[in-house]
This record gives structure tokens, sequence and C-alpha cells, in this order.
């Protein structure tokens, strides 16, 4: 069996756990979570279960991943069962290669446990699909922090051709630069954009424009959760998306 667990906690709401999520760590003598990782799923763990924070927040106190990785070794290695608890899913932009890679290099056995990723609960939460017939063919997962920092060096024209679904995870400093991109690569300016804070959560909150709009609504609002950007014909017309983000207020009020 395997001595060490990457985990999925999904986008933050503790019922949107898998089963073996949940019972892993209930299971877990040390757990290593993100710092975005909810409260209420660390209440899970057993009693006497040594939680590492390891978080990485933008502009506050972060783990270096070399130092994550150290950490996940040492910690296998004392022989405990040890939990890897990442925010959303560990394959989606969660750094779980280099974790991988250091497991493997000490000759450590892990599992990877998948989790619901914010693109998705967003999108059930909004009761809008990503995908449609006619409209939306594939769709695109991208970051918008790049390794050395700043916007990353996209095709911006092949995704803007493809006419598909595009989500933007850690996009909201650069939001305006990715419309920019988008719109001389040939975007229509008033192609449907949403911004999502907090996906899942009794807190969050939506904002509906355009690929044009959205940076100045954005700019408006202050934003501390993380957010998620989804662009494309799918989503709807300004219009009607607004009418679907304020019912989903309603029954949240």
């Amino acid at each position: 069996m395997p001595s060490v667990f990457l985990i999925g906690a999904g986008p933050g709401d503790p019922e949107l756990l898998t089963l073996k999520a949940y019972r892993l760590i209930d299971a877990a003598e040390v757990i290593l979570h993100d710092s975005l990782v909810d409260p209420r799923i660390l209440r899970l763990a057993r009693r006497g279960a040594k939680l590492i924070d390891v978080g990485k927040r933008c502009g506050g106190r972060s783990t270096a991943q070399a130092q994550i990785c150290k950490l996940l070794v040492e910690e296998a290695q004392t022989g405990a069962m040890v939990v890897r608890l990442k925010g959303g899913d560990p394959m989606i932009f969660g750094r779980a290669t280099e974790e991988m890679d250091a497991l493997e290099a000490a000759g450590i056995d892990y599992e990877i446990v998948p989790g619901i990723t914010a693109a998705t609960a967003a999108a059930a939460s909004l009761r809008l699909s990503l995908t449609q017939r006619r409209i939306a063919r594939s769709l695109h997962f991208l970051t918008g922090h790049g390794a050395e920092g700043g916007l990353p060096a996209h095709d911006w024209v092949s995704l803007t051709k493809s006419g598909g679904t595009l989500v933007v995870y850690m996009g909201g400093q650069v939001l305006g630069g990715l419309a920019t991109h988008f719109i001389e690569a040939g975007m229509a300016p008033d192609m449907p954009a949403i911004a999502i804070e907090n996906a899942s959560l009794p807190t969050q909150r939506t904002i509906a424009g355009t690929i044009s709009t959205l940076p100045h609504l954005l700019s408006e609002v202050h934003i501390t959760g993380p957010l998620l950007i989804m662009i494309g014909a799918a989503l709807g017309d300004h219009a009607a998306l607004q009418a679907t983000v304020e019912a989903y207020a309603v029954v949240l009020e």
C-alpha cells in the first residue's frame, strides 16, 4: 500500500470531496495541506493527526516548492501515512510533478486521488455548460501565472480561433493583459467573460461582462479569494448570464 497520497480537496465545499479522499483524510497520520483548503475539510482529520500548512498565497506567506517536497519525503520516511492535500485537482496547475519526482527519487510509493477542479464547480453552480454542440466543441484550461511570474506566452491566435471555452486559473492580476492579447488575436470584444471568486463556497461571487469590459468591472471590487476567469460563446450573452448570476445570488440568500 502506498505511504503517500496526493489528494484533490476540490474547490472548497467539503461535500464535493470524493469518498476516497474523505476516507484517506480520516486515516492520515500527517497532512500537508494548501492554505486554501477549507477548514471544514481539515476538521475531518483524525484526532492527533499532524497538520502542516504548506500553502502558497499571492502577496502573502508562501512555502517554497522545494521545501514542500523535502517535508513530504521526510514525513513519509518516518513510516507515517502521509496525505498531501491540494485544492482542486492535483493534476491541474497543482505542482504535482515536482512532488511526484521527489517521491520517486526517494523510492517512496504514492497514489493520486483526483478532485473536482474549480472550473467544473463554478460551471455547475452557475448552471452554465462549458461545452455546447455547434457553439463550443473544446475546453481549454490555462494558467494566468507563468513560472517566471507575469503572463505566460500562450498562443493567443490559436486559442482564439479554437472557438472553445477558455478557463483561466490564477488570472485575476493579469486579466487586462489577457484581454488585450485575445482582442488583438481576433477575439470579438463582446465575447462573454465572467470572473468567479470562491467557487462552490457560500462566499462565491460572480462578476459577468465581456472580454473587453471585465477587466474594468473586476478592478472595481475587492477580491480576496481564489479567482477563476471563464471566456467563450458557450457562456451566453451578457444579459442572460447576469440573470443567471442574480438567480444564484437569491438562492444563496
